[in-house]
């Protein structure tokens, strides 16, 4: 097969979906590797580090790499997105210093937060090469560096906290793992598509630049938003109830990942073909994808719903410790979150394949608000609990307004042609 050739849209689910299944099982074995070697404070620690990191890269990211895989028109060259993306990544750890610097934590957990920073930013270089290799469809190039990355840097971190037992060195070892992967395998990959067209160099072309960041900022925001929805709840457990609490509901929230593992795979490999039937008017073709995708989500939602209900205090004492058996409620709460927040993922993967970016700004303002209201009232009264019922909330405004959107890009297209495509 040509090194640049597309794969097809199964071919690429199935790789991508293999690829995350195993980054997120490793993602998944970090912390379950740090609650049964430290305590449930050290898992506090661990998500606080990426709690307040990831809004700030997620902004800067500025979603450059869904920009770039569905460029159907080819507006810019891969030069222009790295240029943008080294910039970002820069202030990007400049304001995760300032944060740190101010924040009033104790040093180990600034620490923390510092080197997880450190860690986002290679993470936001071999990103930008994800979408290069996203755009031309080959999805098995990203699948294998995620399954590399991963468990690299489950190893590195298990040997950190087994010879020092301290948490500092763990997030240390994945930093490490997270750069060889980007020069040993992402850099090389990135050169491979570019051959005898480009160059992995920045292209300094201010006008550029200017029509790049004035298309992508919305993103920014929206990002910066998704990733506040997902840690404003983690702010006020780590105010009000502490960091073995916040560890608490890290590694039990950490469970809604196995179905956004198939939901980013099915909504990454999905998205070039949905912007491409969008950008020919193919009604049909669009409305049916994203019909097939918003299904999956419901099953997969059901699924964790119903495992949560009848299994939930067995699957947390077994994968975790007793005292994290006895959040069955907190279990069931959000899985219910969750199989609402896949729906209105794929919801979103379509936004943006119609290229509806700006309007995702007031959904998730609206979304966040939410969200923020309901910890600030329940959390105090119904601790961990309160958090999920926030969740499920947030969740509901976010599937409603996004159908919404979808049904409005659709509804301005023009008249479908008879086209089909099948998962």
């Amino acid at each position: 097969m040509s090194q640049s050739k597309p794969l097809s849209l199964r071919r690429n689910f199935s790789w991508t979906f293999i690829g995350n299944a195993i980054y997120a099982a490793c993602q998944w074995g970090m912390i379950v590797l740090i609650a049964k070697l430290g305590s449930p404070e050290m898992v506090g620690q661990f998500t606080l580090g990426f709690a307040i990191t990831a809004p700030v890269v997620m902004f800067t990211n500025l979603n450059l790499k869904a920009v770039q895989a569905t460029d159907a028109k080819r507006e810019f060259v891969f030069n222009d997105y790295f240029s943008l993306r080294l910039i970002s990544t820069l202030l990007a750890l400049l304001v995760i210093g300032a944060i740190t610097l101010t924040s009033g934590y104790r040093w180990e957990t600034s620490l923390v937060v510092l080197i997880v920073g450190l860690a986002k930013a290679i993470e936001s270089i071999s990103d930008i090469l994800y979408g290069l290799i996203q755009q031309h469809e080959r999805m098995d190039r990203i699948a294998i560096s995620l399954i590399i990355r991963g468990l690299l840097s489950l190893l590195l971190l298990a040997i950190g906290i087994y010879v020092s037992g301290n948490i500092l060195w763990g997030v240390a070892g994945f930093v490490i793992a997270w750069a060889v992967v980007l020069v040993s395998y992402d850099i090389p990959n990135g050169v491979l598509i570019l051959k005898g067209t480009s160059q992995i160099k920045p292209r300094w072309c201010l006008k550029k630049l200017v029509k790049l960041i004035s298309l992508c900022l919305p993103l920014g925001f929206v990002m910066m938003l998704i990733s506040l929805n997902a840690n404003v709840p983690r702010y006020f457990i780590d105010q009000y109830l502490g960091e073995r609490e916040l560890g608490i509901f890290a590694a039990t929230a950490y469970l809604m990942v196995m179905g956004t593992m198939v939901v980013n795979a099915l909504g990454e490999s999905a998205s070039p073909r949905l912007a491409k039937y969008y950008f020919v008017g193919d009604a049909v073709a669009f409305r049916n994808l994203l019909l097939k995708l918003v299904g999956i989500a419901f099953l997969l939602g059901m699924t964790g719903i119903l495992g949560s209900f009848f299994a939930g205090r067995q699957i947390l004492t077994l994968l975790y410790r007793p005292e994290y058996g006895e959040q069955t409620n907190l279990f069931v709460c959000l899985m219910i979150a969750a199989g609402i927040g896949y729906i209105s993922s794929f919801l979103g993967y379509g936004m943006t394949a119609a290229r509806y970016f700006r309007v995702q700004i007031p959904l998730f303002i609206i979304v966040t608000s939410v969200l923020a209201m309901g910890c600030f009232k329940l959390i105090p009264v119904k601790g961990l609990l309160g958090a999920a019922i926030s969740l499920i909330a947030g969740a509901i405004v976010q599937a409603i307004i996004s159908f919404g959107v979808v049904f409005h890009a659709l509804h301005k297209l023009k008249r479908p042609t008879n086209s089909k495509e099948n998962l």
